[in-house]
């Protein structure tokens, strides 16, 4: 990798996390933890998973998934049902509680970054849409 690569690769990653931190303050309106509602969301998108298939999608252990999990059943969130065709597998569904509330506070957190790009010019919006499709091709080629 060149200097220029790694530079722009920083600058990525400080602006990615300057963006997330700049909408979370929408999220709290859900009254989830961050970690919850991170679940929730894979839950939403992923669909059924085993514990341990969510803690390896989030990045941590078993147990601490555990928590989580144990804490979105205990608010409706989501809930435990037997894996197909295994009675002994357990997944964890999210909820249409779940759904809803996730899905709202995707779009509060759109919105707020909808009031960032508010008042910017034709060929700035532009730019960053040019600039967002190359990160989606990007991502597709890592997954």
């Amino acid at each position: 990798m060149s200097n220029e690569e790694i530079e722009l690769a920083d600058a990525l990653h400080s602006t990615a996390i300057r963006l997330l931190r700049a909408v979370r303050h929408v999220d709290r309106s859900t009254g989830l933890s961050p970690a919850r509602l991170s679940a929730l969301s894979v839950l939403v998108y992923a669909g059924p998973l085993t514990v341990g298939r969510l803690a390896a999608a989030e990045g941590v252990r078993s147990p601490t998934m555990s928590g989580i999990v144990n804490g979105l059943v205990a608010d409706g969130m989501a809930e435990r049902r037997a894996g197909p065709g295994d009675q002994r597998s357990v997944e964890v569904h999210a909820t249409t509680k779940g759904k809803i509330l996730f899905n709202r506070a995707r779009e509060q957190r759109v919105q707020a970054v909808a009031r960032l790009l508010d008042g910017q010019t034709g060929p700035d919006l532009d730019r960053l849409r040019g600039a967002v499709g190359v990160l989606e091709q990007l991502l597709e080629r890592a997954d």
